[in-house]
């Protein structure tokens, strides 16, 4: 597991990171989300050592994250990076052999990784002949090509249509299916939410919020309930602690002022007609991105 602990970041009187800690757990993909400036870029460069820190530590299971560890990450910058008159297949096997693979095994590993991200049609290409989607998908399997044990992805689903979303998912889960840590950002929350395992909301330096997709969603979550009965429900708008927020006859959303009030509600409900959904509403990540960053 990649853990950070009280990552600080100053440049002069401005504080970029203030005490960021989060983990990046094994076999799962966490999604890091936050506006312009809120620091997701200066925490990546700092785990991969391209900045110093001012205080804090990052460890990788447990112990302190060394140079020699750093190298065998998986990195995918923001600002493209690949040389743009080398074809395609031979910028991504060069790559595999800085990372110590001979020529053979490279330029297999290459191909394997190309294939797998719908480039290969496109293996003798120049990289600045390709379309800014197909550039991306490039980019990516330079950070995959060596079989990193953790991946850093800055904005990976950026220019990429919808199919090429699920085509580099789809790889990414595989790699954290067999135990790869894969921390990626995006500004895309609704694509953050249907991806990840794990959420870190940071604005402002700071982190905000932090733990399982799921978790947030409940911590986060109102006493607001969706019911979805055969019977006419606007019953509800003369309800004692109810305040109805959506209403169609059998439809409605609402607020309820204490739990004893929603078990009220929901046995009324199957007294008034056939119960086909009552449960909480948790909220969106977006909402819960606006609620912590207010």
């Amino acid at each position: 597991m990649l853990q950070l602990t009280g990552i600080t970041k100053r440049y002069g009187d401005r504080t970029a990171l203030d005490d960021v800690s989060f983990s990046v757990a094994r076999g799962r993909l966490t999604g890091f989300v936050g506006g312009n400036g809120a620091g997701k870029t200066t925490t990546m460069r700092i785990i991969l050592g391209l900045l110093s820190r001012d205080a804090g530590e990052v460890t990788l299971d447990g112990a302190p994250l060394t140079a020699a560890q750093r190298r065998s990450f998986g990195y995918m910058p923001e600002e493209r990076g690949l040389y743009p008159k080398m074809k395609v297949h031979e910028q991504i096997t060069y790559l595999a052999r800085l990372h110590g693979f001979d020529k053979q095994v490279a330029a297999e590993k290459a191909r394997a990784i190309l294939g797998r991200l719908g480039l290969e049609e496109r293996l003798t290409d120049p990289i600045e002949s390709l379309s800014l989607g197909n550039q991306q998908r490039a980019q990516i399997a330079a950070s995959l090509v060596h079989d990193p044990d953790v991946l850093i992805l800055d904005e990976p689903f950026s220019g990429l249509d919808p199919l090429a979303v699920e085509t580099v998912l789809s790889v990414l889960q595989e790699r954290a299916d067999a135990g790869v840590s894969v921390l990626f950002s995006s500004h895309q929350l609704d694509l953050v939410e249907r991806l990840c395992d794990d959420l870190v909301i940071i604005s402002g330096g700071t982190v905000r919020a932090a733990g399982g997709r799921e978790e947030l969603r409940t911590q986060h979550s109102t006493n607001r309930y969706e019911l979805v009965s055969s019977g006419d429900a606007g019953w509800l708008r003369e309800e004692p602690g109810v305040e109805v927020i959506e209403f169609d006859t059998g439809y409605a959303v609402f607020d309820v002022d204490a739990d004893e009030t929603a078990q009220r509600v929901l046995r009324r409900s199957i007294s008034e007609g056939s119960v086909t959904r009552f449960a909480p509403q948790h909220p969106s990540l977006s909402q819960i991105f606006k609620e912590v960053v207010r």
